[in-house]
């Protein structure tokens, strides 16, 4: 599977982004799908999941009830909207997928997109 992230940007503090995570190679509703960031000199974190289905999703404490993922199996994409979004925020968006279900290690995950950088201004 080869994932794709695209729809990153500048924001101010407050603003939107929808995030999208493209597959090709192979069908990603046979996947859990999560999304991951890495800001400058921190370690790669876990921000949420969902579940092949889309029946079942997972957030970090730090985006629940700002951030929802939802997914698309008919277009093989995966969605990560980001509401009121802050300075913390800001780090570069991967989206990845694996087949052991959702969960927020990142050894669960087989492939990787290669990274959106989401920027977000105070």
């Amino acid at each position: 599977v080869q994932l794709q992230a695209c729809g990153g940007g500048l924001v101010q503090a407050g603003d939107s982004l929808r995030l999208s995570c493209a597959a090709s190679g192979r069908t990603l509703s046979d996947y859990a799908a999560g999304w991951f960031r890495q800001a400058p000199g921190k370690e790669r974190e876990f921000v949420g999941a969902i579940s092949w289905s889309g029946g079942t999703t997972y957030y970090a404490d730090s985006v629940k009830g700002r951030f929802t993922i939802s997914r698309d199996n008919a277009k093989n994409t995966v969605y990560l909207q980001m509401n009121n979004l802050k300075p913390e925020d800001t780090a570069v968006y991967y989206c990845a997928s694996g087949a052991q279900g959702i969960g927020r290690p990142t050894s669960r995950y087989d492939y990787w997109g290669q990274g959106t950088q989401v920027t977000v201004s105070s």
